[in-house]
């Protein structure tokens, strides 16, 4: 498939093109030269390097071979006392100061005695405990009786200036075991050591030592090789580069980071290892062969993808004959100059095409000028882009024609979709009617208009546009005909039945757009005559706006001063059907929207309707929670300055709050207006009144069974004679229970609905033939025949109600609902509710009143919300949620909920405290409320940022005064409640 780009775009990235593969070129060119010469210069750096180190060390090793050739023929190898050997050393610290590579110098005797004289540097005083004066120290072994060792510390000139004996010292040391003694004595010259960890000073370092000419001592110097570290360090050819020299058992010669490993911990005289240094690359380099190691500059990739350059030499130097330096170079800092290079390289590439990016384009575009502007010109009104109009300077004909074509037809599709989109915006269907008329006379050139509505078979007038583009008012448009539109009369109607005019009866009738001069007819039937309407107006156009059924949903006229143009009629024509529809879509949805919003007031009418204990609660609440919303939108500064909401917030705000209790209608009103222990859907203490009565009757039909059968009759009331009226009503209670009777606190307790302690004691105590009723008397296939005997007061199975499945909250519901569900939906048992302690209600009864919550949030979740009100079930569902988290049904946190929902939990319970209409409770005073908000605040179970708007803001007060009797409206200082 062929690539087809415009001219302009051909030529620009062509030059682009070339341009960046240039920069490119140059820049990878640059860049693989410069890595090139780094990595050439770097190799040659090295083999210098190499060359220097091994100067370095003949340079540390000369002056020492001269030092001790001079000393071995001195007369300190003939000394036999310590006296003899102190006068020597003028001459060996004459060899230090002449040689600063030698750290000491020495002799050791073939009887075991030692004497060494060796230069302080700052390391050295703390650890041969040395005075801050002394810099030179002497170390003394002689052989007397018994080994003596003495530490003799020296002044600059080389005055003695601490003399101190080392107990041990003369027995731990033997300089005639030391490897440096035996290579001397086994040879004629001058000898060299292995690198080794000094005895004193733990510093790295090599020992030259000969023997004397005559006497069989051996003298010796040490070379520390620190300032072999020093010298490497010197030496990096990047900041990170190692060095190391090493030897062929891989420890550690030379390093700049040698004496912290050797300091590192006891050690025992043992070298430190090249692995010490954790140097994955000079590890690497090491364990390779030595033929390998010696090329120059091998790369190296470490575990973390980090690249390396290394490099190894061979250090020849007399008995050590395996010395490697290696080092290790990062490729990233070696080449960081070429990486730069190239970098700059691609800046100025990248300069050199932006900054000739726009001359090309200008360029480019001058060439194809006249096609590229039709092109564009074609492709935005494809885009339904209108903005510029079509302008081209015509090289031809034909060119000429198709620039005045499109721009007809670019200002027709502009006009069509200018209209629609000033429609469709329109969101107020009271302000749709005006724009929708005023685009209309706009496009199609009017001077005036009307905007008629259908209501049933007639047209009334909704808008109006004088010819000076105001809009006529609400007296002057009721002046015009609201005329009937063309069909079968009224019931009634005579043929003199009011129209709308020759030419809106045409236009109706036919159900097109009808164009033709106005005449005195139509005018009168209008009742046009309006002043400033349709004064020197002599053209209408009638347009029926009909929808989609083709049923007429109203009209439009417009007047001209003279016959449109046939484009304009046929656009209006075009327009016509877009205007009905628009209008009956908006009028669908503002009609969905009253009866949605007439639902859902209904819905909280019913709930307040339901039962006398929520009164006005739903009318209320919302009105409260708005007004609380304004006051945050008020807000400026605090924690409510951002807080705003727009007009399709304050949507969800308005049916959040309507809504917010209608899980309610779930709630039985049985368990909501429960006002005895024993009430359900009937108060059942009038049960436990009859048992008592049917106890009564029967104790009363035995005593006369008894007289008649011939007993006394004071015995057959189990009294003696003449007992007093009193005593006898006692022994026929007695009567009532077999045995020790039934006490009268407990007749009394059944039938208030109190509970004293002993309730449970003497339930059971008083069996009789009772028949089943309430959930006793349900029918079972176990149940006994009727009359039964039973119990006075009993929980029987029958009481216990089974919690259905569907009435359960299972974990991890997709509700998010965390609340307790008791085992049963319902416990009747009369024992069980007389022992409430607290109230009337039963834990399954309290649950169910707060379950309309758990009733609100599914009710709102299966609602098809469109995306503006999503937010309704979180605003309706939290306003019985906690700050702390203890509020039911999802035991939310405050930074959990929104601020709507925080605001609903306030408005809430301002309402249910204040509210007057309310048969359980008297309305509380202002203060009261607040005074109980306050500490509710505190507790954490409202929200203090809200409260306190909801004091400062004056939005108590203001609900007050609408909604509170004034009685119980009472001063308040609402600092006393902010703290």
């Amino acid at each position: 498939m062929r690539l087809l780009q415009p001219l302009h775009v051909h030529l620009s990235t062509l030059f682009f093109t070339l341009t960046l593969l240039v920069g490119c070129l140059i820049g990878g060119l640059g860049y693989y030269m410069s890595a090139s010469m780094v990595q050439t210069a770097a190799s040659e750096q090295w083999e210098r390097m190499g060359q220097s180190v091994q100067q370095e060390l003949r340079n540390t090793l000369e002056p020492a071979e001269m030092a001790l050739q001079f000393l071995r023929v001195h007369r300190i190898t003939l000394a036999d006392s310590l006296p003899q050997r102190l006068d020597s050393l003028s001459v060996m610290s004459q060899v230090l100061k002449g040689a600063s590579v030698i750290s000491a110098v020495y002799v050791g005797y073939p009887n075991g005695d030692f004497f060494l004289l060796r230069r302080l540097d700052e390391s050295d005083h703390a650890l041969l405990d040395a005075p801050p004066a002394a810099r030179f120290v002497v170390q003394s072994i002689a052989h007397g009786i018994e080994p003596a060792g003495y530490y003799i510390y020296l002044g600059a000139q080389g005055e003695i200036i601490q003399r101190t004996e080392r107990q041990g010292y003369g027995n731990a040391y033997d300089p005639r075991t030391r490897g440096w003694w035996r290579q001397a004595q086994s040879a004629k010259g001058v000898v060299q050591t292995r690198p080794y960890v000094f005895y004193t000073t733990r510093s790295v370092g090599i020992t030259l030592a000969a023997a004397a000419q005559e006497g069989g001592a051996v003298v010796g110097a040490d070379i520390n090789l620190a300032t072999l570290g020093a010298f490497l360090a010197r030496h990096k050819v990047t900041p990170s580069t190692e060095l190391a020299l090493v030897n062929g058992e891989g420890e550690l010669v030379a390093h700049e980071r040698i004496a912290a490993l050797l300091h590192a911990g006891e050690r025992r005289g043992a070298m430190p290892q090249l692995a010490e240094l954790r140097s994955a690359p000079l590890a690497q380099l090491f364990q390779q062969p030595l033929s390998r190691q010696e090329r120059a500059l091998s790369r190296y990739v470490d575990g973390s993808g980090a690249v390396w350059r290394t490099a190894a030499v061979r250090m020849f130097m007399e008995e050590s004959q395996d010395l490697r330096l290696l080092m290790a170079i990062p490729d990233a800092e070696l080449t960081a100059d070429a990486r730069r290079q190239l970098k700059w390289s691609a800046l100025a590439t990248l300069l050199i095409i932006v900054l000739s990016i726009p001359l090309t384009w200008v360029l480019a575009r001058a060439i194809s000028q006249p096609l590229r502007r039709l092109v564009r010109d074609v492709d935005a009104i494809r885009h339904f882009d209108f903005q510029q109009p079509i302008q081209v300077t015509p090289l031809v004909k034909e060119t000429r024609d198709l620039a005045v074509t499109l721009q007809g037809m670019q200002a027709t599709i502009r006009r069509f979709l200018d209209l629609s989109m000033a429609v469709a915006s329109e969101e107020q269907f009271d302000r749709l009617l005006p724009r929708l008329l005023r685009e209309t006379v706009l496009t199609a050139g009017a001077a005036t208009g009307v905007l008629y509505l259908a209501d049933g078979q007639r047209l009334v007038p909704s808008s109006a546009l004088c010819p000076d583009g105001t809009a006529l008012d609400t007296q002057a448009l009721a002046q015009l005909a609201a005329p009937q539109m063309p069909g079968p009369a009224a019931p009634g109607a005579g043929e003199d039945a009011s129209t709308a005019g020759p030419l809106m009866d045409t236009a109706l009738s036919e159900g097109r757009v009808c164009s033709r001069p106005i005449t005195a007819e139509d005018l009168d039937a209008l009742r046009l005559q309006v002043p400033g309407l349709a004064e020197g107006l002599a053209h209408g156009v009638a347009i029926p706006l009909l929808n989609r059924r083709r049923e007429c949903v109203g009209a439009m006229l417009l007047l001209l001063k003279r016959p449109p143009e046939g484009a304009q009629v046929s656009f209006v024509a075009a327009l016509s059907g877009t205007a009905a529809v628009s209008l009956e879509a908006r009028a669908l949805i503002q009609e969905q929207k009253q009866l949605f919003e007439a639902f859902i007031q209904l819905i909280a009418g019913a709930i307040d309707a339901k039962s006398p204990y929520t009164g006005g609660h739903c009318a209320r609440v919302p009105e409260l929670a708005k007004m609380l919303a304004q006051a945050a939108c008020a807000q400026t500064e605090g924690p409510f300055a951002a807080f705003q909401l727009s007009a399709q917030d304050w949507e969800a705000v308005h049916m959040a709050a309507w809504l917010h209790d209608c899980g309610k209608v779930t709630t039985p009103e049985y368990v909501v207006d429960k006002a005895t222990k024993l009430e359900t859907i009937y108060d059942r203490i009038h049960e436990v009144r009859m048992r008592f009565e049917v106890l009564k009757r029967d104790a009363q039909i035995a005593m006369h069974e008894a007289m008649a059968a011939g007993v006394p009759p004071a015995q057959a009331r189990g009294d003696g004679a003449g007992m007093p009226c009193a005593g006898r009503r006692i022994r026929l209670r007695r009567r009532l229970q077999p045995g020790r009777g039934i006490p009268v606190t407990f007749a009394a307790a059944a039938v208030a609905g109190h509970c004293p302690a002993h309730l449970d004691t003497h339930a059971g105590r008083c069996p009789g033939h009772f028949p089943r009723s309430g959930p006793a008397a349900r029918p079972s296939s176990q149940a006994p025949p009727q009359p039964v005997q039973e119990q006075l007061l009993s929980d029987k199975p029958a009481h216990r109600i089974e919690r259905a499945p569907q009435d359960r909250i299972a974990p991890g519901n997709p509700w998010g609902f965390r609340i307790d569900v008791p085992e049963l939906l319902y416990n009747r048992g009369e024992l069980y509710n007389l022992q409430v302690s607290c109230g009337t209600l039963s834990a399954e009864e309290r649950y169910k009143i707060n379950e309309h919550m758990v009733q609100t949030i599914k009710m709102l979740a299966r609602l098809p919300f469109p995306k503006h009100l999503r937010a309704v079930p979180e605003i309706a569902g939290g306003h019985h949620e906690k700050m702390d988290g203890t509020g039911y049904p999802r035991g939310l946190r405050r930074e959990d909920m929104s601020p709507m929902a925080r605001m609903m939990a306030v408005a809430d319970i301002f309402e249910a405290l204040t509210a007057a209409d309310r048969p359980y409770k008297p309305g509380k005073r202002l203060s009261e409320a607040l005074h109980i908000m306050a500490r509710m605040c505190r507790e954490q179970h409202i929200d203090a940022d809200v409260f306190a708007l909801f004091l400062r803001a004056g939005v108590y007060q203001a609900y007050a005064e609408r909604y509170m009797p004034p009685e119980l409206i009472d001063a308040v200082q609402i600092e006393n409640y902010l703290h």
